[in-house]
């Protein structure tokens, strides 16, 4: 038997995400389910539920769903409506092709007022005298039946026949209700569980409940033998027998390995370009890399021993690649990197040289650099023009003044 279980709604609900709590629709047709459970404590703002093409023998666990406005139940083996009084918002059921043989069950959603669509096309109960001014009557919130719409005057007409139809509409039940026994019994002494898949296929079968599970069951057989065997997935293996790593490129992403300079490696990975960052996760060991993309495993060996806590690994915005530098353990400069070497130091020896000399004569000029005050030039200044003239005159008083000469 096939469940209802969160993992079969969770997989028919990526539409929403995979979130069930919130879910508005969802459609479970043609799983072969057997029994309607946990959708009622499980998704309760379903608006919409398809449960067509299953096996489903009963109406049940659906009283929860206040939001429910369409139940797709047809081609199940159904013999009873029941069990959806409060279902509050329902406005339209399916029910063709089940086993609905007692018609009088159709009152249970009298009390449903925005019910107003009713399929029940297929069913024993649609071939009653009189079934169809039954339900007509039965059920004055109805706007269609069948997919025909219903007229005012067939509702008048309904209601004035009901006392005369319902005499015939239990007439109709009971001798249903008998055959159905009958069939039970026979079904059961004709035990078609014993019969190899040949003999079932050419006997001829009922149409009963029963019938449709046992065909279902041996469909569902059947497949699976003629499915074919899928081999098994070698796992990655990462390491050989011996304990070395391996070179692995599970993901077939493209990537190139510089070893050619002398003090570091640069392993350079083309990821894809949109792929979020946290679907990377990058695992560096001294000999070797371990780049996960996607649970697709690239792993690299590496000549050589690295720097761990010297490495970098950065990821271009625009190109999306992916850039690991990883300075070598092993690294002996040669006599001329060692002449390179030494330049480069002498030159910055000589760099540091200039730069404290050039301080130094920036603080000198520093120091020198200041305004030098002198005293205000207030001859020009007339607002104390008196008193500037007392003082020119008291100092040419205290100056000897030469005598004047008189010529004749």
């Amino acid at each position: 038997m096939v469940r209802i279980t969160e993992e079969l709604i969770r997989k028919r609900s990526e539409h929403n995400e995979g979130i069930i709590g919130t879910l508005e629709e969802l459609s479970l047709h043609q799983e072969d389910i057997e029994k309607i459970e946990n959708i009622n404590n499980w998704c309760r703002d379903l608006q919409i539920l398809y449960l067509q093409a299953n096996l489903i023998s009963k109406i049940e666990n659906l009283n929860k769903l206040k939001k429910l406005q369409y139940l797709n139940l047809a081609i199940n083996n159904i013999e009873k409506i029941e069990n959806l009084e409060r279902c509050e918002s329902l406005e339209k059921l399916d029910l063709t092709l089940n086993f609905i043989g007692d018609l009088e069950s159709v009152c249970s959603l009298r009390n449903n007022t925005h019910f107003t669509n009713l399929n029940l096309t297929g069913n024993p109960c649609a071939e009653y005298k009189g079934y169809r001014d039954y339900v007509i009557a039965k059920l004055p919130q109805l706007e269609k039946l069948d997919s025909r719409d219903i007229s005012r005057s067939e509702r008048i007409k309904a209601q004035q026949r009901l006392s005369q139809i319902e005499v015939e509409i239990r007439r109709a039940q009971n001798k249903y209700r008998q055959f159905r026994e009958d069939q039970k019994t026979r079904l059961a002494g004709n035990d078609s569980s014993n019969m190899n898949d040949d003999e079932f296929w050419k006997s001829s079968s009922e149409h009963a409940p029963e019938t449709r599970v046992e065909i279902t069951r041996r469909s569902r057989n059947s497949r699976r033998l003629d499915e074919p065997i899928e081999p098994k997935k070698n796992e990655v293996r990462l390491f050989a027998k011996d304990g070395r790593a391996l070179n692995i490129n599970q993901a077939k992403i493209p990537f190139t390995f510089n070893d050619e300079d002398p003090k570091e490696f640069v392993l350079t990975v083309q990821i894809y370009k949109y792929l979020d960052t946290e679907l990377i996760d990058v695992d560096l060991q001294p000999i070797y890399a371990r780049i996960t993309i996607k649970n697709k495993i690239f792993q690299i060996v590496f000549p050589d021993e690295i720097f761990i806590d010297k490495s970098t690994c950065q990821r271009s915005t625009t190109s999306g690649q992916l850039v690991l530098r990883m300075p070598r353990i092993n690294y002996e400069p040669s006599e001329h990197n060692k002449t390179e070497d030494r330049r480069i130091s002498d030159s910055e020896e000589e760099n540091k040289e200039k730069t404290k000399v050039s301080s130094k004569v920036d603080t000198c000029t520093k120091k020198n650099d200041f305004l030098e005050v002198q005293e205000p030039d207030r001859s020009m200044d007339f607002s104390k023009i008196v008193e500037n003239n007392q003082n020119i005159m008291s100092s040419l008083e205290n100056q000897e003044i030469p005598p004047l000469e008189f010529g004749y």
